[in-house]
C-alpha cells in the first residue's frame, strides 16, 4: 500500500459512542482506532475484575462493536484495533468473538495482545531488583506493596503489528501507549523499522489520540460556525514516505486547521523535543504544517531518536478515602457567604472530633476554579459551593457527608440545590509512575481458537 487511512474514533472511555459508528460509515478508512485507557481507568478496570473476574474491559466497545458488524460486513477491508481489554483483554476479547459470530462474521479473526499487566509477577519483579521506584520521590514500590491495586506496563507498536500480521481483523489490546494504537497498523502496512518513520507514525497517532481534540474541540477559537454538535472525529491518510494528512469525514463539523492540530501535538507534552513512546523518541519541534485544503493540514519533517530501555509503568495504590459535596448560595454577598459555609461545616466536624488529612472549600463561579487566572465579578449572583475532603479513615469521611444538609436551616439565608442526597464516599486511587526494564516484560499475541468462542 502506497497510504493508509487511519481514524481515531474514541479518545478516553466515556467519549461519542455515535463516534466511531459515524467515523467507520465514511468508508475510506482501512483502520478503526478506539482509544479507552488512561491511568483512572485502569484503576477502576482493577477494582472492577476484582470483584468479577470475567469484567476489567471497557463495557461501551461491546456495544459499539454491535453497532459496528453491519458496516463491517460491507467493509470486509476495514480492520479495529483498539485498547478496549484494558485489565482483561481476554475476556473482551470472547465477548467481541460472540458478538461479531452472532452477526455472521466468522471469518474475522480476533487477536490478543497482553503482558503488560505486572500484577501476577509483581512480587517476583521485586525480589529480582525491579524496584519500580516513584518516578518524582524515588520512593520504591516495596514500601506500599500491600496496598498495590493495579501495575501495568506502556507496552508499544510491534505486537500489535504481530496480531495484524497474523490475519487478526480486529485486534484488542491491555495497555497500549496511546499513539501505538496507530503506528503497528503501519509497522504492518509499510514494514516501517526507521527511526524518522517510527517517529512519523507516533505524530500520526499522537494527533488523532484524544479524537475531536484535534478536529476543533477545545480549540480555542471555536464557536457557533463551528458546529460542534456534528463534530467528526479524526483520520490520519499516511504515505509509506512518512509524509500524512490529518482531515475528517465530508459534511462533518469541527474544523482542522494549523491552531487545532498545534493545540494537539503539545497535548500532554513535558519536552517537545523528547517525545518518549516504547516504539521512538519523537522530536516535535522539527514536524512542519501546512493548511493543504479545507479541513486538512499536511504533516511533514517529523524526525526522532531510538526508544530508551524502559517501559513505563502505571501503577495504583490505595490511598484513602473522599467526598465531596455541593450546595448553591445565592443573594447578595453570595461569595462571602459560600465561604463561610464552607468554613462551618468543617468547623461543626472538628468540634465533633472528626478532622482530615485534606480538606477543600472551593466558590464556583468566583474564580475558585482557575485560582488567579480569570477575573471575576466582585459580587456574583450566585455560586456553587464545593467542599471536599480525603483521609485514610473512612468513618471520618462518612461524618462528612452528613454536614452539608443541616445547613439549609443553619447557614446563611440564600442556600439551595441540596436535593440529591448525601455525598458518596469513594476510594482513592494514587497514582504511581515509574519504569521498568524491557528484559522484564514478555509482550505476547494470540489468536482465539475456536474453543475461546
Amino acid at each position: 500500500m502506497n497510504s493508509v487511512r487511519i481514524g481515531n474514533g474514541c479518545g478516553f472511555w466515556g467519549d461519542s459512542v455515535d463516534a466511531p459508528i459515524r467515523l467507520a460509515a465514511d468508508g475510506r478508512l482501512d483502520y478503526l482506532t478506539l482509544e479507552y485507557l488512561a491511568e483512572l481507568t485502569m484503576s477502576i478496570l482493577a477494582k472492577t475484575k476484582q470483584r468479577d473476574a470475567t469484567l476489567g474491559y471497557a463495557s461501551d466497545f461491546l456495544g459499539v462493536v454491535d453497532r459496528l458488524t453491519p458496516i463491517l460486513a460491507t467493509q470486509p477491508k476495514l480492520k479495529i484495533v483498539t485498547n478496549a481489554g484494558g485489565m482483561n483483554p481476554h475476556a473482551c476479547a470472547r465477548k467481541v468473538a460472540e458478538n461479531v459470530a452472532k452477526h455472521g462474521l466468522n471469518s474475522h479473526r480476533i487477536a490478543v495482545v497482553s503482558g503488560d499487566d505486572l500484577m501476577p509477577n509483581l512480587d517476583a519483579l521485586l525480589a529480582n531488583g525491579h524496584a519500580l521506584n516513584h518516578l518524582d520521590t524515588g520512593e520504591p514500590l516495596a514500601n506500599v506493596r500491600q496496598r498495590v491495586v493495579s501495575a501495568n506496563a506502556y507496552l508499544g507498536a510491534v505486537p500489535i503489528a504481530q496480531a495484524l500480521g497474523m490475519g487478526a481483523k480486529i485486534v484488542i489490546t491491555g495497555r497500549v501507549a496511546d499513539a501505538s494504537l496507530t503506528l503497528g497498523p503501519l509497522i504492518h502496512e509499510f514494514g516501517w523499522t526507521h527511526i524518522d518513520q517510527l517517529a512519523a507514525g507516533t505524530v500520526a497517532g499522537h494527533l488523532i489520540e484524544c479524537g475531536a481534540q484535534v478536529t476543533g474541540g477545545l480549540w480555542m477559537n471555536a464557536d457557533d460556525s463551528t458546529h460542534l454538535e456534528t463534530v467528526g472525529y479524526p483520520i490520519v491518510e499516511v504515505r509509506v514516505n512518512g509524509n500524512f494528512t490529518v482531515s475528517k469525514p465530508h459534511g462533518s463539523g469541527g474544523t482542522i486547521n494549523i491552531e487545532t492540530v498545534s493545540e494537539q501535538l503539545l497535548y500532554e507534552v513535558a519536552d517537545p523535543a523528547r517525545y518518549l513512546t516504547p516504539d521512538v523518541v519523537a522530536d516535535f519541534t522539527t514536524v512542519q504544517l501546512q493548511q493543504s485544503a479545507a479541513d486538512e493540514v499536511t504533516v511533514t519533517w517529523s524526525s526522532g531518536r531510538p526508544a530508551t530501555d524502559s517501559y513505563k509503568v502505571s501503577v495504583a495504590i490505595r490511598d484513602g478515602f473522599t467526598a465531596s459535596g455541593t450546595l448553591v448560595i445565592f443573594g447578595p454577598n453570595a461569595a462571602v457567604k459560600a465561604r463561610k459555609c464552607g468554613a462551618i461545616l468543617l468547623e461543626r466536624l472538628k468540634r465533633a472530633g472528626v478532622s482530615f488529612e485534606h480538606s477543600l472549600i472551593e466558590t464556583l463561579g468566583a474564580g475558585s476554579c482557575v485560582p488567579g487566572v480569570v477575573a471575576t465579578q466582585s459580587d456574583p449572583a450566585e455560586v456553587v459551593l464545593r467542599v471536599a475532603v480525603r483521609d485514610p479513615n473512612i468513618a471520618s469521611v462518612e461524618r462528612f457527608t452528613k454536614e452539608f444538609a443541616p445547613l439549609v436551616t443553619s447557614g446563611y439565608p440564600g442556600v439551595t440545590g441540596y436535593t440529591t442526597g448525601r455525598p458518596q464516599v469513594r476510594e482513592v486511587l494514587g497514582y504511581w509512575p515509574a519504569l521498568i526494564d524491557k528484559t522484564a516484560v514478555v509482550p505476547r499475541v494470540e489468536l482465539l481458537t475456536a474453543n475461546e468462542l
